[in-house]
């Protein structure tokens, strides 16, 4: 074993982050935003390029990724903390706003608008979605009590079949949760999901006043935009985060293992034949769960298994640019209900989601999206058979025989999205509280605290205010 040349020392201090995702790029700012001159911040992934899930491909010399394509740009007070974060290493002037295309569900045969007004897919009014779903208005009735009580955590499945019916969730709740999540609404908890929706239904009686109370409290302000990006790919967010954070960098770097020691922590990183210790005053887990339940093994059993417990689902991204003039419909996209049996389960117009970014005489970029939990299977054939099965979908749901792409690419995410089962967040909990008594160490990230990017970002930087008050 190799012993890293710096050690703790009590007037510079060193804090490593494990994890080179959004997430932990945003807890590496917060801290040298916060800390005092001198304090190193050393950065270890295991892959060999940072971002975790924000990656930046091209089509046909356009920038598309093959992450996420956007994040909420409001928040609570004002701006959502991803904005924030942009604004705040220098790339506030390259904030995009997507077109106001609408997106669509594909039922039947047919794009059918989705009904405006919901959360999530789910109504106050029932008659808002009348023209997608069928509505048993009569399960919503008043029992005299809220909807959950003051700690129960449900599925959003179970709760919305028990007062709305199948459909609202078959065909709303189900494929818009899936294009965020890649699971299945009877899977997912509510309390991590829909955050706003679980808080109401502990006070509100039936479902359509709870949907009421939480859009009555979150009414934007007029002009406000919903979504952003940033111009150019989300990798040049990375870049700039690592910039500013002024850390050192080891990518292709796996953390073997951690544990404590009297003065602060010490990691054994890089091959497994030939590990080199590295010890520091603070360390912050931003990293998967299996990952994370592996590394706390060696610290706090209960830790460990209440973190590992999380699942995950595969998805894949299939990126096509069609030849110019491609009859593609006045959409930004579409959601696939699961019972349409295809598949992609969404698509995405990028040429009219996001005009300003290609060119007038440029193919149409259109990305689609595949893999549900429970499909990994699916997950498993070749690029080839994915691609030409995604555009046979495609067609047979916009109703066009779809041409050859001019190029294309297969994005694979193995164990890309945290599926969040009911009663996640006081499994999280019991981990945190678990960790409590051993200062100086912080999970942040998916597997902890909600996907999205402000999620990520508010998870990151969270962990470096606790790591800031031990310090």
């Amino acid at each position: 074993m190799r012993y890293a040349s710096a050690t703790v020392d009590d007037m510079h201090k060193r804090i490593a982050v494990v994890g080179g995702g959004i997430a932990g790029l945003a807890a590496a700012v917060k801290l040298r935003d916060t800390t005092p001159d001198g304090t190193e911040i050393v950065v270890y992934e295991r892959g060999a390029v940072l971002g975790g899930k924000l990656q930046t491909g091209a089509l046909d010399r356009t920038a598309v990724e093959f992450g996420p394509d956007a994040f909420l740009y409001g928040g609570p007070g004002g701006e959502s903390s991803a904005v924030r974060l942009v604004r705040r290493v220098g790339l506030g002037d390259d904030v995009m706003h997507p077109a106001s295309v609408p997106s669509a569900l594909a039922l039947g045969g047919q794009l059918v608008s989705i009904p405006g007004g919901t959360l999530m897919g789910i109504p106050a009014d029932p008659a808002q979605v009348t023209a997608v779903a069928a509505v048993d208005t009569s399960l919503d009735h008043d029992d005299g009590h809220p909807l959950l009580s003051p700690d129960q955590d449900v599925s959003v499945g179970a709760l919305v079949r028990a007062r709305y019916g199948d459909q609202v969730v078959d065909r709303l709740v189900d494929p818009l949760l899936g294009g965020v999540y890649a699971g299945r609404a009877d899977q997912l908890s509510l309390a991590v999901t829909i955050p706003a929706l679980a808080k109401a239904a502990r006070v509100e009686h039936t479902l359509a006043g709870a949907v009421r109370a939480v859009q009555t409290a979150a009414v934007r302000a007029p002009g406000r935009p919903v979504f952003a990006a940033v111009r150019g790919g989300m990798q040049r967010l990375v870049a700039a985060a690592l910039t500013a954070s002024g850390a050192r960098l080891h990518l292709g770097t796996p953390v073997q293992s951690l544990q404590p020691t009297v003065r602060g922590w010490r990691l054994l990183v890089g091959s497994s034949s030939d590990p080199r210790a590295d010890e520091v005053d603070a360390v912050i887990l931003s990293v998967p769960a299996a990952e994370a339940a592996r590394l706390l093994a060696d610290v706090d059993r209960d830790a460990s298994e209440a973190v590992g417990s999380l699942r995950y689902a595969d998805v894949a991204l299939v990126g096509i640019a069609l030849p110019a003039g491609t009859d593609l419909p006045e959409r930004s996209g579409f959601l696939v209900p699961a019972e349409e049996k295809t598949l992609i389960k969404a698509a995405t117009f990028v040429s009219r989601k996001w005009p300003g970014t290609t060119r007038p005489d440029s193919p149409a970029l259109v990305r689609m999206s595949i893999g549900r939990a429970g499909d990994e299977d699916k997950l498993r054939l070749g690029d080839g058979y994915l691609s030409d099965r995604a555009r046979a979908d495609l067609g047979a749901l916009i109703g066009i025989r779809v041409p050859a792409p001019q190029d294309s690419w297969v994005h694979r995410w193995y164990a890309g999205l945290p599926q969040y089962e009911p009663g996640h967040l006081a499994r999280i909990a019991t981990a945190r509280a678990a960790l409590a008594p051993r200062p100086g160490i912080a999970l942040a990230g998916a597997a902890f605290d909600g996907v999205g990017i402000p999620a990520c970002v508010t998870s990151g930087e969270t962990a470096a205010d606790l790591i800031l008050e031990h310090l």
